[in-house]
């Protein structure tokens, strides 16, 4: 009877510990999941960023007097080193890296719609809306927007928020303070 009841007292112990392992590690997975849109949406930045300037290296007006060749022949592309690595791709492979960089609008009103940002990047431009000309660190943005579980979701707010500091939309009001643009 006695090794039954410790059995049982065992197995109780090990559901408990089970139960937090379990809550623990479902914050984890949430917390890994942030971290991983946040990652994907700076590498999608990091890629539109690098293909921009694949493109700039590829404009002949884009290139200095020095590194251009002698004349070239007339018929004779003048191609950038950047260009002629993406030539080396079959043409059916850069037409559909060339749509996923530049999807063309297919209505007038398409083309027209605003720019759709990722949902961090609305999350803290409604946070900004809200906080009005307060100057706030990238913490509080962070801890006000549920983010602030782990440092990978705090630095993915920092990242977002000196992307918003480069295209104006936040500005920088201080060494780590953030302040909303002023309109």
């Amino acid at each position: 009877m006695v090794s039954a009841t410790r059995a049982a007292h065992e197995i109780e112990v090990t559901a408990e510990s089970l139960q937090e392992d379990l809550a623990r590690l479902e914050i984890q997975k949430q917390a890994l999941e942030r971290e991983l849109a946040a990652v994907a949406a700076h590498l999608d930045s990091v890629q539109r960023a690098l293909s921009a300037l694949t493109v700039l290296m590829a404009e002949p007006s884009g290139r200095r007097g020095a590194e251009q060749p002698e004349q070239p022949e007339a018929d004779a592309p003048v191609v950038a080193p950047a260009a002629r690595t993406a030539r080396k791709q079959s043409a059916p492979r850069q037409a559909e890296r060339r749509q996923k960089e530049k999807p063309v609008a297919s209505s007038h009103a398409e083309a027209e719609e605003p720019r759709s940002y990722g949902a961090l990047t609305e999350q803290i431009l409604d946070y900004f809306a809200g906080v009005g000309d307060a100057e706030v660190r990238a913490r509080d943005v962070a801890a006000a927007l549920g983010r602030d579980t782990d440092s990978g979701s705090i630095n993915a707010v920092r990242s977002t928020l000196d992307r918003l500091v480069g295209t104006s939309r936040v500005r920088r009001a201080g060494r780590g303070l953030y302040r909303a643009q002023e309109s």
